[in-house]
């Protein structure tokens, strides 16, 4: 294991002036703000026709092209250079469009639908229109301006309130002001924001890997009891078995019925017609269904108009007949309403157990079972009919096995529950104190000269691969993030 040393603590600068932007606030007395558009050429994308087939011959689509397909590999903040894209267009394609192929360390930015999210290019490539681009001159270092943009998406935010889409309009950006602290310094702030970053994002990951173990654990706790490999009552196998006749569900217990999932529920069919349902709820996975209001930034905006939307009563089962299978569907314990991508299932009988139906939803197996009936390019979009749905086997233990069920999960799953919402706290804290970090140092508001120039030559971090070893931060890091998690929720 590579031994590192806890980060210095910076402190602020000792003289500062007003920046004239309200985002940034005061700077230090020897920076300089200024339009970014002055030390930086700004250029942006395009897409060429698709109506025209010779732009969009596959072999000779060769030119990488950053496009919002790309954007998921940026989200996380763990990746800063883009080597890959999903697509590549043509040179006669590039060509004919006002896209262009910019220079490796061009700085972009999403600006569009999923909006505010910086890289920097790994190599040259072209952008769609979904991008702005910023090509540094010698006075802006281009990952000081990606830790800039970083820094600056609560501005993004601000200028998308009132749009009708999602997106930052290009007046606003040539209209950007950035901090711009001497050559130097904005090498010793990246120097320093990267060494912080990469031990930050490695405690990150190392939570993220106990959540993973976590969940496993939880699954196949899960998976035992609703398919009967376990007597819940006894914690022993049942005595007699019968072949359910599904491939990876194997055997089940011999009383047990295997009805189709339609007769044992069916479609609510309500919608909320004249608006009288104004609580919007949503389906998030692991996490399932909630109020829109507690779902943050994630996924797509609820619309203008809720009229179409599908009314869910409380015990209902929601499935998102597009992400079921990883997991987005839940019960719902709110009278709200829904998005029409949702099936909305309610029992038919009174005996069956909501809980226990649910759970059954809950297996990953069951999940990734429906990949075969679903329909579309990409396996985690694929939508699901609900002619098919409804006839997928669906395992029915009599009405007092499935209330033990029930109550064996509740108890078997708490510890698990809240360890795993402990950890999922503590990365939240952590990459809050990532981006206020990041805020600070880019803004001026901490002097992070003399923590710079403690740091060794070389990060040795910086190319250690992740391992079983090395996710373990040293205990100093630790305690020192422990430490940052514990004031961040003071």
């Amino acid at each position: 294991m590579v031994v590192v040393k806890p980060i210095t603590n910076p402190v602020p600068y000792s003289a500062y002036k007003d920046s004239g932007v309200e985002w940034l606030g005061e700077v230090p007395n020897h920076w300089e703000v200024r339009k970014l558009t002055r030390v930086a050429r700004q250029e942006t994308g395009h897409t060429p026709s698709r109506k025209v087939d010779a732009y969009w011959v596959p072999e000779e689509c060769v030119i990488p092209w950053v496009s919002l397909a790309d954007v998921w590999q940026l989200r996380s903040g763990e990746v800063i250079f883009i080597e890959e894209t999903k697509e590549k267009v043509s040179e006669i394609g590039l060509a004919n469009s006002a896209a262009r192929l910019l220079p490796k360390d061009t700085v972009v930015l999403s600006r569009t639908a999923s909006v505010g999210f910086p890289a920097i290019l790994g190599a040259p490539m072209a952008t769609t229109q979904d991008f702005a681009a910023w090509i540094c001159g010698p006075a802006l270092r281009p990952k000081f301006l990606y830790f800039v943009l970083l820094a600056m998406r609560p501005e993004f935010r601000r200028l998308m309130m009132g749009s009708t889409h999602q997106t930052i309009y290009m007046p606003d950006i040539r209209a950007f002001r950035v901090p711009l602290p001497p050559v130097d310094e904005q090498t010793a702030i990246t120097r320093y924001l990267d060494y912080t970053d990469r031990r930050i994002q490695r405690y990150i990951r190392a939570k993220q890997k106990l959540i993973a173990l976590l969940e496993e654990q939880r699954q196949a706790i899960i998976h035992q009891a609703v398919t009967g490999q376990i007597d819940v009552r006894t914690g022993q196998p049942y005595p007699v078995y019968q072949d359910s006749g599904v491939e990876w569900l194997g055997e089940v217990p011999e009383h047990w019925e295997i009805p189709r999932l339609g007769v044992l529920l069916q479609e609510r069919g309500e919608i909320n017609h004249d608006g009288r349902i104004n609580e919007v709820l949503s389906v998030l996975r692991d996490r399932g269904v909630i109020p829109y209001s507690e779902k943050g930034n994630i996924g797509n905006k609820k619309s203008e108009d809720i009229t179409r939307y599908k009314i869910v009563r409380p015990d209902d089962i929601v499935v998102n007949y597009m992400n079921v299978i990883i997991g987005s569907v839940g019960l719902s314990r709110y009278t709200g309403c829904l998005s029409p991508v949702y099936y909305v299932l309610t029992r038919r009988s009174k005996d069956d157990h909501p809980q226990y139906l649910n759970a059954y939803f809950q297996t990953r197996r069951f999940q990734k079972s429906l990949v075969r009936l679903g329909n579309g390019i990409l396996a985690h979009r694929m939508r699901i009919p609900m002619e098919l749905l409804k006839c997928e086997p669906f395992p029915r233990p009599p009405a007092e096995e499935q209330v033990a069920i029930v109550s064996f999960l509740d108890q078997a799953t708490a510890d698990l529950d809240m360890a795993v919402s402990s950890t999922q706290r503590q990365i939240n804290l952590l990459s809050e104190y990532r981006t206020r970090l990041i805020s600070d140092v880019v803004t001026g508001k901490l002097d992070i000269r003399e923590a710079a120039a403690a740091l060794p030559e070389v990060d040795p971090l910086e190319t250690e691969a992740d391992s079983e070893e090395t996710l373990e931060p040293t205990t100093e890091l630790a305690e020192e993030f422990e430490a940052i998690a514990a004031g961040a929720s003071a």
